[in-house]
């Protein structure tokens, strides 16, 4: 069990953890299978190209890292409503293991000072309804509120083809 540890972004050279780490996100919530990231996919969307970004928690400090310990996957989207980015919290994940250390609490400060320096008005995420843990943490730790009135909808990659037949034609 990890008892010292740091969170830092993640960097190119980290590609690999990143993967680790999202395959045994998957493996909890039973749904490896789904799990399609490769190292090529992670590179080219969090460093070459990014769409989103990520922090790593680690064992040891900056200066003497050990293993990896968690992460945090995450982007930026926009409110209309509030004229403001959002922080949207993709995937938060800490090893079994090394849960109950405040590993997942320093993961959310340190994501509450990236969306502060945005100037985020808000921070999102989803949970699974079977992730009874996990729920109580968010409510009773942190303070964060369930979305009344929401259903999270979903196109996959043929849904999202599909809507080509509703392109306008050029005239």
């Amino acid at each position: 069990m990890a008892s010292a540890f740091h969170i830092r972004p993640a960097k190119p050279e980290d590609v690999q953890i990143l993967l680790d780490l999202i395959l045994d996100l998957a493996t909890y919530e039973k749904a490896a299978e789904s799990a399609k990231a490769t190292p090529e996919l992670l590179k080219k969307n969090l460093f070459e190209s990014p769409v989103a970004s990520a922090l790593l928690a680690i064992a040891g400090t900056p200066e003497s890292p050990g293993e990896p310990l968690g992460l945090a996957l995450y982007f930026f989207n926009f409110s209309t409503w509030t004229g403001r980015p959002g922080l949207y919290l993709e995937d938060l994940f800490v090893k079994p293991e090394n849960r109950n250390l405040g590993i997942g609490k320093a993961l959310f400060a340190e994501l509450a000072v990236i969306a502060q320096e945005k100037n985020c008005a808000r921070m999102d995420w989803s949970v699974l309804t079977w992730n009874e843990p996990s729920i109580r943490f968010y409510q009773d730790v942190l303070g964060a509120k369930p979305m009344e009135g929401w259903l999270g909808m979903r196109l996959e990659e043929e849904g999202i083809e599909n809507l080509k037949k509703f392109k306008q034609k050029a005239n």
